[in-house]
């Protein structure tokens, strides 16, 4: 008898979002979403925004384009990348993007797993907190050890470029994957600080791969989009590579279209391992994709979102305060705040326990151990550093962001600790 359940398989582990959209689906969150307030989600809202561009409502497409698109992507839309690049970025440079300096790739992830599945025998730096999906996808390849670099809740989970690399040399690494800005905790390395990063990365051989699926939620007061374009001297010879997408900052979540921005030769790498891994995005959405990608529609997009989610951001981060929770940091960027449970009563101030109860009131969020990124498990889950910690997303509309609130007064209010509970019924 096999005892193993799964034979041949392993228990793959659910990233943070995916978990605890699950959990929360065996109370019935797929059959009735609407009665949910889902402040989990890694998605901004997708509908109409006051001033924004109109929503593409179909796509027509002819029979040609039933065919297979290139690995890399369809050369219409790989050259409206590089140009709304380097319009935005780079005006005036000599050294400027091409099609061949671009990919196109079904969704970020999969963009990451082709840069994953590209490195070779190397030390990977990675920041603590970051993204939940780094976790698993620095561990199935193994060619690269992933090397995490804890970063201080007291200093923000900021790293000066100082800090950065003595980090660098003293764990010998050859290149460095975070997101700008950081989910969770919301923290850009802006135009101030960026410069000298790629000209670390320049000076010490340690490439850059940078998650900009954030880059236009920015709130620092600094210019409402932020790319490593802008700073990068040659696009050939800079290791530089960075991805975004139509899923974040173009609220097209569900096209599943993104791209990757790098040197050619790297570039090369990614297509010929996305070859093997996804066979590349569809044909029609990559088509549909290039009208995205004109002036006006970034233009009005990016001023709408800036408009929208700065109004929920200020009225969630006003109301959760409300409520007990404290930022471990005001966010430069996202759609996320990273809170602190300590002030909660006893038994809500873990964060798997808190996400647990607030299931029972029809409210997602996501625990803060899941940002704590553990490749292979290589450290304690028990010494996470964000036990006590949340992410709350308002990604959602305002009216599910204030529905939400409520909820979670009304949670904290009503909640008893089993030993309250216990007291009382003695009293009784």
């Amino acid at each position: 008898m096999n005892l193993n359940q799964n034979g041949a398989f392993r228990s793959v582990p659910k990233t943070g979002v995916i978990y605890v959209t699950s959990e929360a689906a065996k109370l019935g969150f797929f059959r009735s979403p609407q009665e949910w307030c889902n402040l989990g989600q890694g998605m901004p809202e997708c509908g109409e925004l006051a001033a924004a561009p109109p929503r593409i409502q179909k796509i027509e497409f002819d029979v040609s384009q039933n065919e297979y698109s290139p690995v890399q992507g369809i050369t219409e839309l790989r050259v409206a990348v590089a140009d709304y690049y380097n319009r935005t970025y780079r005006k005036g440079r000599s050294s400027l993007y091409g099609p061949e300096n671009v990919a196109i790739s079904s969704g970020g992830r999969t963009a990451l797993t082709r840069l994953a599945a590209s490195l070779g025998n190397i030390h990977l730096g990675h920041f603590l907190p970051d993204y939940t999906a780094y976790e698993e996808l620095l561990d199935i390849f193994k060619l690269f050890t992933p090397i995490p670099i804890a970063l201080d809740p007291a200093s923000g989970f900021r790293i000066s470029p100082k800090e950065l690399e003595k980090e660098i040399l003293g764990k010998g690494l050859s290149a460095l994957l975070f997101s700008n800005p950081c989910n969770p905790s919301g923290q850009l390395i802006g135009q101030s600080e960026l410069p000298e990063w790629i000209s670390l990365s320049r000076k010490l051989d340690c490439t850059l791969l940078i998650d900009e699926f954030y880059s236009h939620y920015i709130w620092n007061g600094h210019r409402p989009t932020v790319s490593a374009a802008e700073f990068i001297e040659n696009v050939e010879d800079d290791n530089v590579v960075f991805i975004d997408g139509l899923t974040k900052n173009w609220r097209y979540a569900g096209w599943r279209i993104a791209w990757t921005v790098g040197p050619k030769r790297v570039i090369e790498s990614l297509s010929s391992a996305g070859s093997f891994l996804d066979g590349g995005a569809p044909r029609p959405l990559q088509q549909a994709a290039i009208q995205l990608l004109e002036d006006q529609n970034v233009t009005l997009e990016t001023n709408a979102i800036q408009a929208e989610f700065r109004r929920k951001k200020e009225y969630l981060s006003h109301a959760i305060s409300q409520l007990g929770l404290d930022l471990h940091c005001e966010p430069d960027g996202t759609f996320y705040l990273f809170a602190k449970l300590d002030n909660l009563p006893e038994g809500l101030q873990d964060g798997m326990s808190f996400f647990r109860h607030l299931l029972g009131h029809k409210v997602i969020c996501v625990p803060g151990e899941f940002f704590d990124v553990n490749p292979g498990k290589r450290r304690r889950a028990a010494n996470s550093r964000f036990t006590h910690s949340v992410r709350l997303s308002f990604g959602p509309t305002i009216e599910t962001l204030k529905e939400g609130v409520s909820r979670i007064q009304n949670a904290i209010a009503t909640f008893r600790t089993p030993q309250s509970e216990s007291r009382k019924l003695r009293v009784l």
